[in-house]
């Protein structure tokens, strides 16, 4: 098996050239929505309200295979590290039985409650509902390449090979950008399908994603060739893929059932309110997507170097990914600020959307940084198998924007929405910093060199925990 070795040589270049393709993956992932959007939104608002409310479901199948993608992607990192090769093969070939198994049911659920999903709105527009509907049935049909395409990139992002995702995800981008036009608007022989062309579109290419895998998986220098080899159900490997991967799932779906109480929230505000939220978010995505690229590379840094007990690479990769991604998080707050109607208007060219989501990203330009911060913490964290406390710290405070934003939308309006989104969006990037600066503080204190808030957080520590952290316990 080939895998690459990140308890040595230089971090930064090493970070950098696995979280480029993994942020590259992640564009693309993120890409196949804001096409559709794009074309969608120039069908007309009610298109982008449908495809948005259908949107959620889908994202919140995004979430459940967290459990396998993250599960594998740690799992594997740390076997690696510890120099386990066999033991990152069963968690390869677990990671992947389980996301079938998920993915069969949860399509099933969409197809057979779909009107029930899409009424959860509460739409008064029953075209809207309609269109709704339809795209969250089409896509239904495709969630098993959904999961194992996401599950396949945290296989090959556990192995240090991020490139294959990446090079993979870009073939099945090209083909959704092909079809989405002649899908939705009808070109050549095609019919004008519209809503129902995007979802299309979007199975096609993914399950073109999927036979890449499948095929480079099954050649002989891939990492795990013979991934189903003797298959055989391990009660500790299943354990474990689920130990680290479901704090994270919850967290996620949470995050997604949050969004569409907001949703259901903001459609007092009428139908637009839905499409402003939903593309919002796709635009906002790029900055959020960024900071995934590189926190789940972070993750894979981090977890050989913890199966291997190399501490003090650790602490450094940490600061050096925060570093590079504050600067970015910088370009898009002003982005955002000064131009979010300009950047709205490119989605949905109505002068009432870009108003709105120009007020939307301006609030939301100002939790930026803190996004970042929480995003590239949680996969600190992630990287240690230490999954429940990114995912503590996203339910409380996810989970209280749903009250904030009841509360504000009745004083200050639509904006008041926005603004519980940002607001604890900025407080849970401080509470997981600290969280993670705490457990950094935690490690072995004789394999890293310390800074000086450091030893003074030392002369503070009773005796004993001082001795136990200089005996290499870790907490």
């Amino acid at each position: 098996m080939t895998a690459k070795d990140f308890t040595t040589g230089g971090i930064v270049r090493q970070i950098v050239m696995l979280a480029l393709p993994i942020m590259g993956t992640a564009f693309i992932q993120m890409a196949y929505n804001m096409t559709d959007m794009i074309w969608i939104g120039h069908v007309g608002s009610q298109a982008a309200a449908a495809v948005g409310a259908a949107g959620f479901f889908l994202w919140l199948g995004n979430s459940l295979v967290y459990t396998t993608k993250v599960g594998a992607e740690v799992g594997i990192s740390q076997s690696l590290g510890a120099k386990d090769n066999q033991r990152a093969s069963f968690f390869a070939s677990h990671a992947m039985v389980i996301a079938i198994v998920v993915s069969i049911i949860y399509g099933v659920l969409l197809l057979v409650f779909s009107k029930q999903l899409i009424g959860f709105f509460g739409f008064k527009d029953a075209a809207v509902v309609a269109k709704g509907i339809s795209y969250l049935q089409i896509i239904a049909m495709g969630m098993l390449f959904t999961f194992l395409n996401s599950t396949f990139s945290g296989i090959y992002n556990g192995t240090g090979k991020s490139r294959i995702p990446f090079y993979a995800n870009a073939i099945g981008l090209a083909v959704n950008i092909l079809l989405d036009p002649v899908l939705i608007y009808g070109m050549g022989p095609f019919p004008r399908l519209e809503v129902a062309g995007a979802a299309i579109a979007t199975v096609i290419s993914q399950a073109i994603v999927t036979l890449i895998f499948v095929i480079n998986l099954s050649d002989t220098k891939s990492p795990f060739p013979f991934i189903f080899k003797k298959f055989a159900l391990l009660k500790d490997v299943t354990k474990q893929v689920f130990k680290v991967g479901l704090p994270v799932t919850l967290q996620s779906g949470l995050f997604a059932i949050f969004a569409m109480n907001i949703a259901r929230i903001v459609t007092q505000f009428g139908d637009l309110a839905v499409a402003v939220q939903s593309v919002g978010a796709q635009i906002e995505a790029i900055s959020w997507m960024t900071a995934s690229g590189f926190a789940t590379a972070l993750a894979s840094f981090i977890g050989q170097n913890y199966g291997a007990n190399q501490f003090g690479r650790i602490r450094q990769a940490y600061y050096t990914t925060l570093g590079i991604t504050m600067i970015f998080g910088v370009f898009t707050t002003v982005a955002f600020v000064f131009f979010g109607e300009t950047i709205f208007g490119w989605f949905i060219p109505e002068p009432e959307a870009m108003r709105e989501g120009g007020i939307y990203l301006q609030i939301l330009g100002a939790s930026q940084l803190f996004m970042i911060l929480e995003i590239i913490t949680a996969g600190a964290f992630n990287g240690t198998g230490k999954t429940m406390p990114p995912s503590i710290v996203g339910i409380v405070f996810t989970g209280l924007r749903v009250p904030a934003a009841i509360a504000l939308t009745a004083t200050i309006g639509l904006a008041g929405a926005w603004w519980s989104i940002s607001a604890s969006s900025m407080i849970k990037g401080v509470v997981l910093f600290v969280w993670f600066a705490f457990f950094l503080l935690r490690l072995p204190i004789e394999r890293q060199k310390l800074t000086l808030p450091q030893k003074l957080f030392f002369q503070f520590l009773p005796n004993r925990m001082r001795q136990s952290d200089i005996e290499g316990t870790i907490e």
